[in-house]
């Protein structure tokens, strides 16, 4: 009862506040103002305490900027925390420490951003990389792996085994040979001193070849000690006769222990991607060979050429008297393999000639093929002027211990051949190509991408009365094989050819090469142009491009140009890519996979043509692998069936 009337009075009545006086409030006001309150402090101590919150000490300003760092407890951004260390920089520290700070770290922004340009390459190298081994089937079915060597009964010059390592290095650094691998044999500079009969060297000098060039130093001795090896070299430095004289000594060794017989064969196979470059390498072995049974008494060597325009029955009758080397062709050496006309049961030494062109884009698959009809451990050379590290790092999977020889830079122009490059419309190029035909005299190569174009120059040059001939892949091997003999005999002065005579022929005496047109790939341009200038010769080559061209080539062809220290016209030098900072980034120069010099890989043009390509066949496969489960699920059910299907096939036809 007394709650609620207490409850019920304070309803009635409630409290009043309480009086305050304007005195008591000011009192209470100016006591917290005294708790918030904050002194002036005068410019120069603000200073001195900014640069203490900012860690500039006597000790550091002494020592420069690396011991000066910020060390602030604020919540500024970092924006705000760099202008701060600029004022303390400015304030504290001479110009020349500023200017070596800031150059501290842009090369630490430009370090980064390399280092991400390489990790982004990586990444991509890794994704195009094949991931089986170049190996035959079977020997990746049964994971036969060789790790030995092929042992040969060729041995160094003590001379040369007692010269310490330093001098062999202190010869490869002056000649420009790079070299890859373990217990590389010595580099010997003689042909006597690699211990070759005297009718193979009496043979050489007949060819005016006295002295090895820089890939035969090194590279004879890798091979004729049975080593795996990899060559690379600019075009005309004797890369043929690198694997043509080890594997004459080879044979030589074989006839003399246990004669060849009938339809045994081959002991050596050279594989080339062209007619005409398997018949050159054809008629080398052959005239060495001859050497060797003329002029010294020993057995004789026996060689075929299996190459795709001839009849197959003149070749299967060498093979039939026991072969000793056969030159092929990709397409009919599978062919005759296939159809088992040939074997290769006894073959151990095994040649690719332009091994890019076999292993690039779609070829690693044929050679593939090839590999799986040998029958035990070969010893395996290839061989090429371009070889980007892509290609080289995919074909050591297919060799054992491998030697890598590189005389400059893999793809590199040769230094004899002049190159210039003149802008030419596309109507007026075939009226300007006979002013190009009077810079030098005969004979003059023209190469052109298609074979309409070489028939057109061809035909125009006839009947300007120019002597000229032209082969290409649509003519048929005899019409070709008359073109290139009347050619090299200086029967005819011009020779109007695609890029089938651009791979490894060897014509003497080319003053002359006129790129009608920029061909797609800078490596094809690399062989054209290789085919003047060679042999320590100079020789002239002349490029046609326009607004038609590709620009990632020009570009290409722009750094070629500078690395070979050529004139480069204004047009071609104004010419610029987004990525130009990023060109040499790393120790591999331009694009790994390509090999080209004005792109990296991440701009790469031919791989991004290679995908398109995939990607585009993707549904193709797709429906053909549909179709190929149609026909396999029918031979799987009744015979009745099946014949319902084939004629309700016939009859929607």
């Amino acid at each position: 009862m007394n709650l609620e009337a207490e409850k019920r009075k304070s309803e009635d009545h409630p409290p009043q506040k309480t009086k305050r006086y304007r005195w008591q409030e000011e009192e209470e006001k100016s006591d917290s103002d005294d708790e918030n309150y904050v002194p002036y402090v005068p410019l120069k101590e603000r200073r001195k305490r900014q640069l203490h919150a900012l860690g500039r000490t006597d000790e550091e300003r002494r020592n420069g900027f690396d011991a000066g760092i910020f060390r602030g407890d604020g919540d500024g951004t970092e924006e705000e925390e760099d202008d701060e260390f600029l004022v303390g920089r400015r304030s504290n520290v001479s110009l020349l420490d500023q200017h070596n700070e800031l150059k501290k770290k842009a090369e630490a922004r430009k370090e980064s951003a390399r280092e991400k340009q390489l990790k982004e390459e990586e990444k991509i190298l890794e994704s195009v990389a094949e991931k089986r081994a170049l190996m035959g089937v079977a020997e990746l079915a049964k994971g036969i792996q060789y790790e030995i060597s092929i042992k040969t009964g060729w041995r160094p010059p003590r001379a040369v085994l007692a010269l310490p390592e330093v001098q062999h290095e202190r010869l490869r650094d002056r000649l420009h040979i790079i070299v890859e691998g373990e217990s590389v044999p010595p580099p010997i500079t003689s042909f006597e001193a690699m211990k070759f009969p005297r009718s193979i060297i009496n043979g050489l000098r007949k060819k005016g070849i006295v002295q090895p060039t820089p890939i035969q130093i090194q590279g004879l001795p890798a091979v004729l000690s049975g080593r795996d090896m990899i060559g690379i070299a600019f075009t005309g430095s004797g890369k043929t006769l690198v694997f043509v004289l080890p594997l004459l000594m080879f044979c030589l060794e074989q006839e003399k222990k246990l004669p060849f017989i009938n339809h045994e064969g081959p002991y050596g196979l050279i594989v080339c991607p062209s007619r005409e470059l398997a018949k050159q390498t054809y008629e080398i072995i052959r005239y060495f060979c001859q050497c060797v049974y003329d002029n010294s008494g020993l057995p004789e060597i026996r060689s075929c050429l299996c190459i795709g325009g001839t009849a197959v029955k003149q070749q299967l009758d060498l093979m039939r008297r026991g072969c000793h080397i056969m030159v092929a062709t990709p397409g009919r050496l599978m062919d005759m393999l296939n159809k088992k006309m040939i074997t290769l049961d006894i073959c151990r030494y095994l040649c690719l000639d332009e091994a890019d062109r076999m292993i690039d884009m779609g070829f690693e698959e044929d050679v593939r093929t090839i590999f799986s009809f040998f029958k035990g451990q070969r010893q395996t050379l290839l061989f090429s002027a371009t070889m980007p590290k892509k290609i080289q790092n995919f074909a050591r999977s297919a060799l054992v211990r491998p030697v890598t020889v590189n005389v400059g830079r893999a793809g590199a122009a040769s230094i004899d051949v002049i190159q210039e490059v003149d802008y030419v419309k596309q109507e007026a190029k075939i009226v300007y190509l006979l002013e190009c035909l009077q810079k030098t005299a005969p004979p003059v190569l023209i190469f052109a991408e298609k074979k309409q174009d070489v028939d057109a120059i061809h035909e125009y040059l006839l009947l300007k009365g120019v002597e000229a001939v032209a082969i290409h892949g649509g003519k048929d091997q005899e019409e070709r094989t008359r073109a290139v003999e009347a050619y090299r005999r200086g029967e005819k002065d011009v020779l109007v050819a695609t890029d089938v005579a651009s791979k490894g022929l060897d014509f003497p005496n080319i003053q002359h090469v006129v790129n009608y047109d920029m061909p797609e790939d800078i490596e094809n341009y690399v062989h054209r142009i290789g085919r003047t200038g060679r042999s320590g010769k100079t020789g002239v080559a002349t490029t046609f491009i326009n607004k038609s061209c590709d620009e990632s080539v020009l570009l290409d062809l722009k750094h070629l140009l500078f690395e070979a220290k050529q004139k480069v016209p204004p047009f071609l030098a104004a010419l610029q890519s987004e990525n130009e900072k990023y060109l040499f980034v790393g120790d591999e120069r331009g694009c790994s996979y390509c090999g080209g010099l004005g792109h990296r890989i991440t701009d790469c043009p031919k791989l991004e043509a290679m995908q398109n390509k995939q990607a585009q066949t993707i549904g193709r496969k797709d429906y053909l692998a549909s179709s190929e489960d149609e026909v396999t699920a029918l031979r799987l059910e009744d015979k009745p069936r099946r014949h319902t299907f084939c004629c309700s096939y016939l009859t929607s036809r």
